[in-house]
């Protein structure tokens, strides 16, 4: 691999000793769940039927009711991925049949339905899970938390002309299709968990910040969210969008590896689902991807013609996606440079290479640091948000942009992930304003719809907050020029 696309773990404190037994009557059946510090928290919960077998590669099925009282006490499977290191324990947990949903809330009955929070999880589009988040201190703070699975990698994004004939024309996204069908299920029942299903909040890190962005210009999940936050991802990674053509032609190279049929043919996509899902996972990390950095390879977005019909970047240059407020923001400083940094900057850049040279090679700055890291932070997640915020401030939208520029541990520098801890802990005592209490202001945006009075709107002046070690820091055109001169998001 040349470079691995990699999420942060969340520093969440140890599940205390349960102290009820909470049951909720969904028209599936009964779910048992715990309660644990004035939380009930219900794990496990299938939101679709097994994607497997014929139902391997296609939308997401609705799930089957049991019968008795179903047990929600244990985290499902994460879906199926192969270990990249950092995500072994999901890894070695994990199945096609992945596709369930977890909710904490501090209040079953609330006196008035609690504003509602969806997490995505992070990983490359290609690993990670959902399970732990449940356990962060935001539902003390007042909310509803859903975190969500969807399929990964080659489940959940490959194309094969085959499939797109079965299905009127288009195949892939349907790790998006599954985010969209948790998102159906959160609006028909989180009611019962005490949540209010008209004001619902979207967020996601990294892969899953991605997601939110694309379900921004997505026309089959409007109106199942109602705010959306993007830590460190945004809808296109710098990058232009991959045909449905070019993405059947990688389903058509993989095919060739497991049936003796044409490749392109339904006979071998009868034998891709039939496969076993391990091999299928090692099979696809040699594929080779339309983009310079095979990493991202699940991360070049599909116009796939159904759930994202349109470029994001068309979308959203005519103003058309879901017309709600955003936070966006990234670390100062994210994921290395793949390539050159002379090379990289001049076909980035193209006319306004040079200068853009002359900023570069100025040396490491003590915020974004070293040249290459500051460039490839620019390229792929730095003025991708600043150009998302810019684009849906033009068409009237409210937008905040931010820059996180400090890490606990405070010695070490910050980094892509560096965000969850402030967005899933509570503030320690003997902390100050330089811990940025990132979750307390996502729970005052789903709550209100604004983040804090010290944040501006991003506006035509480009303002943004910076989160630093002295605390908040108001901002503008947090790149100067160069974000203007990259023009894509």
């Amino acid at each position: 691999m040349k470079r691995i696309m990699f999420a942060i773990g969340l520093l969440l404190a140890t599940p205390a000793r349960a102290q009820d037994v909470p049951l909720v009557h969904l028209p599936q059946g009964d779910l048992r769940g715990q309660t644990q510090d004035g939380i009930s928290r219900f794990k496990a919960i299938p939101f679709a039927a097994p994607p497997v077998a014929e139902a391997r590669w296609t939308a997401p099925r609705p799930p089957q009711p049991w019968t008795g009282v179903r047990d929600a006490t244990e985290s499902a499977p994460a879906c199926a991925q192969v270990s990249y290191g950092w995500n072994d324990k999901a890894a070695q947990r994990a199945s096609e049949d992945c596709l369930y949903l977890e909710v904490a809330t501090p209040a079953l009955k609330p006196a008035h339905p609690l504003p509602v929070m969806v997490f995505i999880h992070g990983g490359g589009n290609r690993a990670g899970d959902g399970g732990g988040t449940i356990y962060s201190a935001l539902p003390s703070q007042g909310v509803v938390l859903v975190s969500i699975q969807y399929r990964l990698g080659v489940f959940g994004f490959l194309s094969h002309p085959a499939l797109s004939a079965e299905q009127g024309g288009a195949s892939s996204n349907y790790a998006l299709m599954d985010q969209i069908a948790a998102l159906t299920w959160v609006r028909d029942h989180i009611a019962a968990f005490g949540g209010d299903p008209g004001n619902v909040t979207l967020f996601g890190h990294s892969a899953g910040a991605q997601d939110v962005g694309l379900l921004l210009a997505a026309p089959k999940a409007r109106g199942l969210f109602h705010k959306a936050i993007l830590q460190s991802g945004t809808p296109q990674f710098g990058l232009p969008p991959r045909t449905l053509t070019q993405n059947e032609a990688l389903g058509t190279t993989l095919a060739k590896g497991f049936s003796g049929a044409k490749p392109d043919s339904a006979a071998a996509l009868s034998d891709l689902r039939h496969a076993p899902a391990s091999a299928l996972l090692t099979a696809a990390e040699k594929l080779d991807s339309p983009i310079d950095d095979d990493s991202f390879i699940w991360l070049q977005p599909t116009v796939d013609g159904r759930v994202l019909p349109r470029a994001p970047e068309e979308v959203f240059r005519a103003g058309e996606g879901a017309k709600i407020p955003v936070i966006i923001g990234v670390s100062a400083r994210e994921l290395g440079l793949y390539g050159d940094v002379a090379t990289r900057i001049r076909e980035a850049f193209g006319p306004h290479g040079e200068a853009a040279i002359n900023i570069y090679k100025k040396g490491p700055d003590p915020v974004t640091g070293p040249p290459d890291l500051t460039l490839a932070t620019d390229l792929a997640f730095r003025c991708p948000a600043d150009w998302l915020a810019r684009q849906r401030t033009a068409k009237g939208g409210q937008v905040w942009l931010y820059q996180l520029e400090v890490n606990r541990p405070a010695d070490q520098p910050v980094h892509h992930g560096s965000e969850l801890t402030f967005v899933f802990n509570r503030r320690p005592a003997g902390e100050g304003a330089g811990w940025p209490d990132l979750g307390a202001r996502w729970v005052r945006f789903a709550r209100e719809g604004t983040p804090g009075d010290d944040w501006p709107t991003y506006g035509s002046k480009a303002r943004s907050l910076r989160f630093t070690a002295a605390g908040p820091q108001a901002a503008m055109a947090l790149r100067g020029p160069l974000c203007g001169w990259l023009d894509r998001p």
